[in-house]
C-alpha cells in the first residue's frame, strides 16, 4: 500500500505513534513510540530504545497497528501491517541514518533495533468533534487553549493527589 503525501506529512510532523501488538498469551499491548517515522512510500519504522515487550510481541506475532494523531487537530491515521525487527545490518544502519538526518540523537548505544512496518492498510482517524460541522480552526483553537492552560497550571505531584 502506498502512503499518501498527507499520511507521510502527519507522521513526519507528529513523530509519536501508538503501536498496538498482541502478547503471546493473547492480550493487547499498546506502547507509544516517539521515533515513529516514514521509511519510504510503503513503510513506517520506529527505533527500539526501550521497547523489549513490543519487540518480543512482534517477534512472536508480526502483525501491528500504529496510530498517529495530531492532538490539536484531532485527526490522524491508523496503519496496519507486518513488522520486521532489525538488530544489525543495512536496514538497522539506514534507520539510524534517517533518524539522524531528521535531527534525532539516535545512536548505536541507545537503539537496540529498528522495527520496519510494511503497511498493508491505512485509514483516516477523525474525531467526532467534527461531526457537528466544527472547522479545523475551531477544533485547533479549542485544544491549543486547553493545552496552554494545562501546562501553565501549577503542577501537583502524583502522591499529593492521592490524599
Amino acid at each position: 500500500m502506498k502512503l499518501s503525501e498527507q499520511m507521510q506529512r502527519v507522521v513526519g510532523e507528529q513523530r509519536l505513534g501508538f503501536v498496538a501488538t498482541v502478547t503471546p498469551d493473547g492480550w493487547p499491548s499498546l506502547s507509544p513510540k516517539g521515533t515513529t517515522r516514514v521509511w519510504d512510500d510503503e513503510r513506517l519504522f520506529f527505533a527500539d530504545i526501550a521497547s523489549p515487550g513490543t519487540v518480543a510481541n512482534l517477534r512472536a506475532n508480526p502483525h501491528v497497528e500504529v496510530n498517529v494523531v495530531d492532538p490539536i487537530l484531532r485527526k490522524g491515521f491508523r496503519f496496519k501491517g507486518t513488522a520486521t525487527v532489525h538488530a544489525s545490518g543495512e536496514m538497522y544502519d539506514r534507520g539510524l541514518q534517517i533518524l539522524r538526518d531528521q535531527g534525532s540523537a539516535a545512536n548505536r548505544e541507545r537503539v537496540r533495533s529498528i522495527v520496519v512496518i510494511e503497511v498493508t492498510d491505512a485509514a483516516a482517524l477523525i474525531s467526532p468533534a467534527y461531526d457537528d460541522g466544527a472547522t479545523e480552526q475551531a477544533i485547533s483553537d479549542s485544544w491549543l487553549d486547553y493545552y496552554t492552560a494545562l501546562h501553565r497550571a501549577p503542577t501537583c505531584r502524583a502522591d499529593e493527589r492521592a490524599e
